[in-house]
């Protein structure tokens, strides 16, 4: 499929028919994948194919109380998660906030196959690791895979969405899974075939989002040829 096309049809897929996802379909997809950039080329990444659905459903109910805290969050009118604005919510209140939002989560066990994708931290350059600010730097060499991930499956007629509400429960996903002590959890990816495939996605124009010179600058709007 032309990147342009899997580049503007790519959704976030919550909802998956009950055909499996094979081996050779997940090769494929991570053949394409692993050539996503990361920093000094050091691939410092795992990718654990999570096909017990024991297992999955264990990593969906562990999403439980971020999520519970999430939904709390937004139902007060905060911006959930804000690493910048203190939140007011109480946490303990908070769990019993319901998620019915996030039912993928409440039924991980019966998607057709999860990705969980781990960055060594002992591999990667955090050139923001320093500043004091959440750090975001560390993303650069993980999520242009995952990216890439979720573009490959497309062009396999799959979908997929990039989840991140297990990272609070990264202790109890490591036992689980028995990754490394320098191993962070990045992101859980459900893949599968989506019951309906989006092919019209609502995002912010160029105009938005992108200035010339400075943040305050003058959009960067598209220059029409007005030669021919």
């Amino acid at each position: 499929m032309d990147l342009f096309d899997a580049m503007r049809t790519t959704f976030a897929c919550r909802e998956f028919t009950d055909e499996p996802v094979t081996d050779e379909q997940l090769h494929r997809i991570l053949d394409a994948a692993r050539f996503a950039p990361s920093g000094g080329n050091r691939q410092g990444i795992h990718v654990v194919v999570v096909r017990d659905r024991d297992l999955r459903q264990r990593l969906g109910e562990l999403a439980g109380p971020p999520l519970r805290l999430y939904a709390a969050q937004a139902a007060a009118g905060e911006v959930p998660f804000n690493s910048v604005v203190p939140s007011n919510v109480d946490p303990d209140e908070a769990m019993a906030t319901s998620t019915d939002q996030f039912s993928l989560f409440d039924h991980m066990g019966d998607v057709p196959v999860l990705l969980v994708v781990t960055v060594d931290l002992a591999t990667v350059a955090s050139m923001d690791k320093d500043m004091d600010r959440v750090g975001l730097v560390t993303g650069a060499s993980v999520y242009p895979l995952v990216w890439n991930i979720l573009l490959a499956a497309r062009a396999e007629g799959l979908g997929g969405v990039l989840t991140t509400a297990v990272a609070p429960a990264e202790s109890e996903v490591r036992n689980l899974l028995g990754f490394p002590e320098t191993h962070a959890v990045a992101a859980m990816i459900p893949l599968g075939v989506p019951i309906r495939q989006l092919t019209r996605l609502s995002r912010r124009p160029v105009e938005d989002f992108a200035t010339t010179d400075r943040f305050d600058g003058p959009p960067l709007a598209e220059t029409v040829d007005a030669s021919g």
